[in-house]
């Protein structure tokens, strides 16, 4: 459930985004919400109190001043930009075992009662898993349940995505297809229950590797930008378009705190 920290309420959200990320493989989507909470500038709204995530502390990962640095973080939190009709959960655990449907429930169920416009999922799924089809074209794939198509499913097609593709249910014996996002954490049930349930929810997600995952956190975050204009547009390079986003201080540490001389 939310808990607010200056007493907003679900009725304060009315016709907002809701981003978030799956924790999927790479952390992708969790590290192209840090690009946009730093970038942005978010102040915290409030937390997301759930038994469904393994429990964790530490300090402020978008810390700029020494003061701010001593400020704690923990698994869940909600972000806002009133002005851009914008609202961001974070999350940085992975799921307690079994616990992931539930969460989905309590997650959808504050959906509902903050009557948030549109859900944004931000996913990622295994590059080495692809089919024949996923191979050509760009890495980026998108999904959208019946209730917000008609809105944004024209946009999303102009866009650097593609549809993401359905596979044969039962090779040869078949016709039937489903959506398969392995690696992809919650995005599959979230999804379809989001197609159930009448929920409008988007899914932008990129085909990646487990290692060094920055690149492709920059490219969904610019994939996003596409779709929500978040932040000004400029050269269409690569280069400068990754450079609009404000690295958090936090990734210094992305890969530990390096060799100690000691060793050498």
């Amino acid at each position: 459930m939310f808990v607010s920290c200056y007493g907003c309420a679900c009725s304060d959200f009315k016709g907002f985004t809701l981003l978030m990320p799956a924790v999927s493989v790479g952390n992708v989507g969790q590290l192209a919400i840090d690009l946009v909470i730093s970038t942005l500038h978010l102040p915290k709204v409030g937390y997301f109190y759930t038994d469904c995530l393994v429990p964790m502390v530490g300090n402020n990962p978008y810390a700029t001043t020494e003061e701010d640095a001593t400020e704690l973080c923990i698994n869940a939190e909600v972000y806002a930009a009133m002005s851009k009709e914008l609202v961001v959960l974070q999350i940085r655990s992975p799921f307690i075992k079994n616990k992931y449907r539930h969460f989905c429930q309590i997650l959808l169920s504050w959906v509902k009662n903050c009557e948030f416009s549109k859900v944004v999922l931000l996913s990622s799924s295994h590059a080495y898993q692809r089919n024949d089809q996923q191979l050509h074209g760009t890495a980026l794939r998108y999904l959208i349940s019946p209730a917000v198509e008609k809105t944004v499913g024209d946009v999303l097609e102009r866009l650097s995505g593609s549809e993401l593709e359905q596979i044969p249910t039962f090779p040869g014996v078949n016709d039937d297809k489903i959506f398969y996002i392995p690696g992809g954490g919650i995005t599959k049930l979230l999804f379809t229950e989001s197609c159930s349930k009448g929920i409008p929810l988007v899914v932008l997600l990129k085909f990646c590797s487990e290692g060094d995952n920055i690149p492709d956190a920059l490219a969904l975050a610019d994939y996003l930008n596409e779709s929500l204009q978040l932040i000004a547009p400029q050269s269409s390079s690569s280069q400068a378009k990754s450079s609009r986003w404000k690295i958090p201080s936090s990734w210094k540490l992305l890969f530990g705190s390096g060799l100690p001389s000691s060793l050498f």
